[in-house]
């Protein structure tokens, strides 16, 4: 004990109303994304019908919330300022029946604790309106202005007085991308709302109200890369939850599940085990790693469900969560039974086709159970057209069979750059007989199921990955393109315009300089457009288009799931779509590349995730078990181990 503190000294103490804000302010406000949510769902709750959100510097400089709402009086607009003040609850018993966005009073003290903030509100009813300023919970005095009917708030500087936090923010590009995906779930929660986004000046979504039945459909094409044509209608009801929406047929996919959206009560929330439900209900048609799109809202009493879990109000609880779980599957599995889907279809090059038509009674007649089934796999060898490159010395494209017959040289430019050029790469590695005549490797090779590689060594045998042998090879090579630049180009002979959702677009942002010097070649257009002009030497023909989308679904997958960064992250992105693929046949000449260049890498016994590239058997691990350890062989008048 303290010897100068008394027995009777008070030691306990209520801390002051602007410390114990900022100290609420990291929970309730962890970034800019935060407080994008808390403002416009108070937009939401003023009964607005056109929010406009504006952005400067991903958040960090400026976030403005304008709506032609209710709006406040004199009065309200400096209470709303309060902790724990709001309009939306007044007894315990309204806890049991919120249907509010907002409730809990926290947010507005919170963000004006650790930022600049300003307000604008005016009444229909009212002749002027209020200005009312407060910096770190300090109020300035409060005057009134001409303002148009409604609320703007202005927030400026977040974190302005909380270095540490500020200084733990992620890249612009990364804050951009999470106050979209808020964007995008609110503006998808409410498609008879208006809703426009701009970011530095630059207009990213001017979203109409659409309030036709079909408005929500119509909502997610405004908001999101997904053809129309592509969503199946959903909806289920059963006692007291009713279940409606779309999710995506089988065959559009993404690598991620950034486009996935489940509300209760229109409030959007993230429950993985729902989540698997919906998984689950697709059963066996989808591929391993591939997640659907879907906005399905769950509509039910709010007495059966708890929202005041944590400050986000994104976790809530279900008093049946095991009966919402069977009820999301069985409604997906009737939806895509509704459908047709299974077991009537066939996949073709990359998708999902109608197999011919046959008589056969109505899927629903048979249950769920017939979901389950797989379906016929029926692969396409037909690649279709792609467009033609312009390079400095173009080839057209040989017989798959002969394309690696010649010298070696043109072997390895045809396996590591897909297109025949004059310039010799720097790393480009000569046959293994002049690169490295000590190699432990014999000229005896095969490739086994078109997968793995066998080599005889002079103790054994190696067996080679040729997936993750490519894939670390191209690692390491597009690693020295990003720091010496200038790496080889194929310039398309036909641009592509290419769109990207705002995260993506502020992503090929930050990324350019080093996607430049990888080889990609492009030019920003207005809106959310690039169009690609060239991509690396080493993509291999007939995927160059739609490498910079893959690239970056990698990109944002290794981002997410292992916390990669940086030019490392986009080097292995980049190494991994490009890489050779199990199923490719490969010609001695080019697994003798291979081998080569493998082995001229820093690190040739492990791919960039940490996966060997080749193993090594030597001749006593099998005589081992050939049991021949120990055992006499006689071949004639000799005795052998």
């Amino acid at each position: 004990m303290n010897p100068d503190i008394t027995s009777d000294a008070a030691i306990i103490q209520v801390m002051p109303a602007h410390l114990a804000n900022k100290i609420a302010a990291g929970e309730v406000v962890q970034r800019p994304a935060s407080a994008v949510k808390e403002l416009m769902e108070n937009s939401l709750d003023a009964g607005a019908s056109h929010i406009t959100l504006r952005i400067k510097k991903a958040g960090s400089e400026l976030i403005q919330v304008q709506d032609n709402g209710c709006g406040m009086s004199p009065e309200d607009a400096v209470s709303c300022f309060l902790r724990h003040a709001t309009s939306k609850i007044k007894s315990i018993e309204d806890l049991d029946r919120i249907r509010t966005m907002g409730f809990r009073g926290e947010a507005l003290a919170s963000v004006a604790a650790v930022a600049q903030v300003e307000l604008r509100t005016k009444r229909m009813q009212d002749e002027t309106g209020t200005l009312v300023r407060i910096e770190g919970s300090v109020f300035s005095p409060t005057v009134p202005i001409a303002t148009p009917n409604g609320t703007l708030f202005s927030i400026r500087n977040l974190f302005y007085n909380v270095p540490a936090r500020r200084n733990f923010l992620k890249s612009p590009a990364t804050e951009f991308k999470r106050i979209t995906e808020v964007f995008q779930f609110l503006a998808l929660s409410q498609p008879d709302i208006a809703f426009s986004l701009h970011h530095d000046d630059r207009e990213i979504y001017e979203l109409p109200a659409r309030e036709t039945p079909s408005g929500l459909q119509e909502r997610i094409a405004d908001l999101f890369s997904v053809p129309v044509q592509t969503l199946i209608p959903l909806q289920e009801e059963i006692a007291h939850v009713r279940v409606k929406g779309y999710i995506s047929k089988p065959d559009f996919t993404r690598k991620t599940r950034g486009e996935q959206f489940l509300f209760v009560n229109r409030r959007f929330i993230k429950n993985h085990r729902l989540e698997q439900a919906i998984q689950l209900g697709y059963g066996d048609l989808l591929p391993r790693g591939a997640y659907p799109f879907f906005a399905l809202f769950i509509e039910l009493d709010p007495a059966h469900v708890d929202v005041n879990v944590h400050p986000t109000k994104t976790e809530v609880q279900f008093d049946d969560e095991s009966g919402l779980f069977g009820l999301l599957r069985g409604a997906v599995k009737h939806a895509l039974g509704e459908l047709d889907i299974s077991p009537d279809m066939t996949y073709e090059a990359g998708k999902w086709m109608e197999k011919p038509a046959t008589t056969r009674p109505n899927a629903r007649t048979f249950g769920y159970q017939e979901l389950s089934e797989k379906p016929v796999l029926q692969p396409n060898t037909n690649s279709g057209w792609t467009a033609p490159r312009q390079t400095s010395q173009y080839v057209p494209p040989k017989r798959s069979d002969d394309l690696f017959l010649g010298d070696f040289q043109k072997a390895n430019e045809a396996l590591y750059k897909g297109i025949s050029s004059s310039e010799q790469p720097p790393e480009t590695i000569p046959p293994p007989a002049t690169a490295s005549p000590t190699s432990e490797f014999s000229d005896r090779v095969w490739q086994l199921h078109d997968k793995y590689i066998l080599s005889q060594t002079d103790h054994g045998m190696a067996i080679l990955d040729q997936h993750a042998a490519h894939e670390r090879i191209l690692y390491e090579r597009f690693l020295k393109h990003m720091t010496a630049g200038q790496a080889p180009s194929q310039h398309l002979l036909f641009p592509q315009t290419i769109s990207f959702q705002p995260g993506d677009f502020a992503l090929i942002l930050e990324l350019q300089p080093d996607l430049l010097n990888l080889g990609f070649g492009f030019e920003t257009l207005s809106g959310r457009s690039v169009m690609l002009t060239g991509v690396p030497a080493d993509i291999p023909p007939g995927r160059e288009e739609a490498m910079l989308e893959e690239v970056l679904e990698q990109y944002k997958s290794y981002r997410d799931e292992l916390n990669l960064k940086g030019r490392d992250n986009l080097a292995k992105s980049l190494a991994c779509r490009a890489a050779i693929k199990t199923g490719k046949k490969l010609t001695d000449v080019e697994i003798r590349s291979l081998h080569a260049q493998l082995m001229a890498c820093t690190m040739p016994y492990a791919c960039p995730h940490g996966r060997p590239t080749l193993i090594r058997i030597s001749l006593e691990e099998l005589d081992k078990r050939f049991g021949r350890i120990g055992h006499m062989e006689t071949q004639g008048t000799i005795k052998r181990r």
